[in-house]
């Protein structure tokens, strides 16, 4: 898989908000509403991102610092557990409600998430489901402490907006089909540790994700009649399966296998083990390029979605894995600019530098950057 490619994977994780607008931030709004929103909002200037680490080695991360701590009433948890994790150590404010400058410092502080992977993902987030003018952004669902809402249909929907970073097929949380896509699922996550029994030797491994990827998306093909596995789902799907071998598995070990107790504690509990280590290296957008790989290559299966329950068809027209700048293409072009059509003053501005933040990573790639709104 070529670098264009591993990023497409990424790239993916947001582009699918032009066909749900009910849940875009400051969406649909004609210019005199946006006039008279705006004002009202407490607003925080977007501000490039944070550098990469200086230090990359492993360190001990469930510390003094950062201990886990129960929830309070109204903190909020969402379907990403790695997310869910670091705000109940300490390493995201504990409400679940952050600014992407934190969200991508606590990747990488507590996970060694590389500084590509960790800007990219963040910035899609932001841009489909945050609150441009206040930058703040929900790992979970709809909150109003990420600011005043716009006027409906517009929302600011937060990080369980289904069909965006959350979708169908996923290996600890259920299809939104079912009604509920972003709390832990006790069955689905039996069937993860019985196919680590089955495949790994009693661990989530390379085996293991292979083999449960494919079941996972079988499942939803038999039960689900509404299941898509369309772009961006088809990228993340594969995504999500490397996650834990990589972000779960304390960075002094060097074999990518996830015990079912510390499985447990991160999906379930949102909790690292005790003297939990990050990897032991930066966690870049090549390297979940390589596990997507690996994992697609085991059963592979082209882009589609049911037509009715069980009958699964390919959709020739969905971006798949030979599609690359494209997908960022779309998305600005596309999603940000149906989004926010006629965007002014601090709304165009944050709008813009959250634009070039998102690009950063593509920056000596193929992709070209384009400019919706014109050059700042």
């Amino acid at each position: 898989m070529t670098r264009l490619l591993k990023l497409s994977a990424i790239i993916a994780l947001a582009s699918a908000a032009i066909g749900f607008p009910q849940y875009a931030s400051l969406a649909g709004l004609s210019e005199r509403e946006l006039d008279a929103i705006i004002p009202t909002l407490q607003a925080r200037k977007a501000t490039p991102p944070p550098p990469p680490l200086s230090d990359t080695s492993s360190k001990l991360v469930n510390d003094k610092k950062h201990p886990w701590k129960p929830l309070r009433p109204d903190d909020i948890r969402g379907p990403c557990p790695g997310l869910n994790t670091l705000a109940s150590h300490g390493w995201l404010p504990r409400s679940g409600v952050a600014t992407p400058a934190q969200i991508i410092e606590a990747s990488q502080e507590g996970f060694n998430m590389g500084n590509d992977l960790a800007v990219f993902v963040t910035y899609a987030a932001m841009l489909v489901d945050g609150n441009q003018i206040t930058n703040l952004l929900s790992i979970g669902g709809k909150t109003p402490s990420t600011g005043p809402d716009p006027p409906q249909p517009a929302i600011v929907g937060g990080l369980n907006t289904h069909a965006v970073f959350e979708g169908d097929a996923s290996m600890t949380r259920g299809d939104a089909f079912f009604g509920d896509n972003h709390s832990f699922n006790e069955t689905l996550f039996d069937q993860l540790e019985d196919f680590s029994n089955r495949f790994g030797g009693g661990n989530y491994n390379l085996t293991t994700a292979q083999e449960l990827r494919w079941q996972r998306i079988q499942q939803s093909i038999a039960t689900n009649p509404q299941f898509s596995l369309l772009s961006p789902r088809y990228f993340t799907v594969y995504a999500e399966s490397v996650f834990p071998m990589v972000f779960f598995v304390d960075g002094r070990k060097s074999d990518m296998t996830l015990d079912m107790t510390t499985a447990r504690g991160f999906f379930q509990n949102n909790q690292m083990p005790t003297g939990f280590f990050r990897a032991n290296r930066s966690i870049t957008l090549d390297v979940i390029g390589n596990g997507i790989d690996a994992i697609f290559e085991a059963h592979p299966i082209q882009p589609g979605k049911n037509e009715g329950l069980g009958n699964y068809v390919v959709d020739p027209t969905s971006a798949n894995f030979t599609q690359f700048c494209l997908l960022y293409t779309n998305f600005v072009n596309q999603t940000v600019r149906s989004l926010y059509p006629n965007p002014k003053g601090a709304l165009l501005s944050a709008l813009n530098q959250n634009l070039d933040n998102f690009f950063s990573p593509l920056k000596g790639s193929d992709c070209t950057q384009v400019f919706p709104y014109g050059k700042p």
